[in-house]
């Protein structure tokens, strides 16, 4: 059993009766060279293979979708999105934290879980619909913590919490793969390709977003919170895209997130694959994961520096009303009573002791200190060697 990229296609038609536009990026050649991999390297389970297929299919539907309320309504492409607050971080450094704080500010626009899964309305719903993409979502995330329960103890999970555009930029089909399966070739090819269309689709989609958000009569805001560990390679086409960001940088040290985040990638390997394989996850996300910092690094050093906060972990964890303080001051938005009172109760509610405690070591992913130490030397010398 393996995938097919015709049969993808006919099969995502076949659920969106009438349509046929699925965009004019390149998500052909993206799509080609993905399910290629995936039939060649990622070693999925015959189970692997269907959810994959289901969640290819998915995406491609939305793009349909999506498609055709741009061409039937084209104010969305009117909506203005310049000025995002972008949390930025490598994995495990509080990111998932502060912007779930943050989004309980009604002047931060979001996407919950399940709006990042099921970003257009379902085949003939209306685009007020939700309830039956909030309710695959809810029975998809229930499914995964019965499959994987350890996965809460590495992300809360939650199909009604806001969480990273991550999902929402796989429609590009150039993107991070490498988070669901192990393909080293799919990713070797990314890093080689021009990723601004990823981009651009991402403001499409946000976008149509909050069109969806408007149609159904929720509060305006006044700009949205972005946050995805993925912009730390592509910085530069996110700033160029986005031309008024602000980004929040967090920090920790490496040898504490690798490890962690290669947890989580392994285990979500394991859905798809009866084979995966810890040491590689290890490996090539240390590996990615370094190359992204330098990079966020470098473009940070061509760019005005007024346009970056640095927020290190432990601050986040120890003095969280103070970080909050700076980044409503970075972003030039009052840190009203109404925000601290929210974010305040928010906090009190969902700290990390509340959840279970997520082991990993670096030896069961294949790291080392010492690998650690050379491979991020450059950024523990700016970010946390003098802390």
């Amino acid at each position: 059993m393996s995938l097919n990229v015709d049969e993808l296609l006919n099969a995502a038609r076949e659920r969106a009766p009438g349509l046929s536009n699925f965009g004019s990026d390149n998500y052909r050649q993206a799509l080609d060279v993905l399910v290629h991999t995936l039939n060649t390297e990622a070693k999925l389970s015959p189970t692997g293979v269907l959810l994959m297929r289901e969640r290819m299919i998915g995406q491609l539907v939305n793009r349909l979708v999506m498609e055709d309320c741009f061409q039937r309504h084209p104010e969305i492409a009117q909506i203005a999105i310049d000025d995002p607050v972008v949390i930025l971080g490598l994995p495990r450094t509080g990111t998932t934290m502060l912007q779930r704080t943050l989004a309980v500010d009604p002047r931060f626009y979001s996407a919950a879980w399940w709006e990042t899964r099921y970003p257009a309305p379902l085949p003939g719903e209306p685009v007020t619909a939700t309830a039956a993409r909030i309710e695959r979502a809810q029975a998809e995330v229930a499914q995964t913590v019965q499959a994987i329960p350890q996965i809460l103890s590495i992300h809360p999970l939650d199909a009604m919490l806001c969480d990273e555009e991550f999902m929402l930029m796989e429609h590009s089909f150039l993107s991070a793969m490498d988070a669901f399966a192990d393909v080293p070739s799919y990713t070797a090819w990314l890093d080689q390709q021009d990723q601004r269309p990823v981009y651009t689709q991402l403001k499409r989609m946000l976008q149509f977003l909050q069109w969806q958000k408007q149609q159904r009569g929720e509060p305006r805001a006044e700009r949205w919170l972005l946050k995805t560990p993925q912009h730390l390679h592509t910085l530069e086409i996110l700033l160029s895209v986005f031309p008024k960001a602000k980004v929040i940088l967090t920090h920790r040290e490496p040898a504490q997130t690798i490890p962690s985040m290669a947890s989580m990638a392994h285990t979500l390997w394991q859905i798809y694959s009866e084979s995966a394989d810890a040491r590689s996850a290890g490996q090539q996300w240390s590996s990615r994961m370094a190359r992204g910092v330098h990079h966020t690094m470098d473009v940070r050093d061509e760019h005005e520096g007024a346009r970056f906060l640095d927020i290190q972990f432990a601050d986040t964890v120890a003095k969280p009303m103070e970080v909050l303080e700076r980044v409503y001051a970075f972003a030039g938005m009052p840190f009203t009573d109404e925000a601290r009172a929210g974010a305040q109760r928010w906090m009190d509610s969902n700290g990390r002791e509340k959840r279970a405690k997520h082991d990993y070591s670096l030896e069961q992913f294949g790291l080392t200190d010492a690998g650690m130490q050379a491979d991020f030397a450059r950024y523990r010398a700016r970010h946390i060697a003098a802390v």
